[in-house]
């Protein structure tokens, strides 16, 4: 692996970083227009996008609780890795890595 011959030997990475720098975070909140939150995270080529919508209702099983009801959603672009992913709803069908990360969201929330 060439690229981690040169880390090792200059200890910098390829875009001059050292190895424990971290890449600069750039924060744009109302990214998106229509929800109640929205908001963009840079950190190098890295994108996160993150909305937050209100609904003044709640499942059934909530109701007269006097409680309210948080969920979260996961998606990743198709083309946000290397290789081509086909989107959770065109297959009809969540992976594993998607329900997790749902579930850890849902859980963080």
């Amino acid at each position: 692996m060439k690229g981690r011959k040169v880390l090792e030997a200059t200890n910098f990475r390829v875009d001059g970083r050292s190895f424990d720098d971290l890449r600069s975070v750039k924060i744009t909140t109302g990214y998106i227009e229509y929800p109640e939150g929205s908001v963009l995270i840079e950190m190098g080529k890295t994108r996160v996008l993150c909305n937050a919508s209100v609904e003044e209702r709640v499942p059934p099983f909530k109701k007269e609780s006097g409680e309210g009801w948080v969920t979260a959603e996961y998606a990743m672009l198709p083309r946000a890795t290397t290789d081509r992913t086909q989107r959770d709803i065109n297959k009809l069908k969540q992976n594993n890595r998607s329900v997790e990360i749902q579930r850890l969201i849902g859980r963080a929330l």
